[in-house]
């Protein structure tokens, strides 16, 4: 698995959050940003296999 660029572009405001949050952390910019999507795409995946055992074991 290699590396890839994103660039985004984002409101001042909202970058200053980022950097809030991340310096509350100990973090980069860039190490919060890409943590919290793993985070989010680990929580959608986590969803749609526990609704997938539902359906198998029939819970509704």
């Amino acid at each position: 698995m290699g590396t890839h660029v994103l660039s985004l572009r984002i409101d001042g405001e909202l970058l200053d959050r980022l950097r809030d949050r991340a310096a509350k952390r100990g973090m980069s910019v860039q190490d919060y940003v890409v943590r919290t999507l793993i985070r989010d795409d680990f929580d959608e995946r986590f969803q749609a296999a526990v609704e997938e055992t539902e359906r198998f074991y029939g819970v509704t």
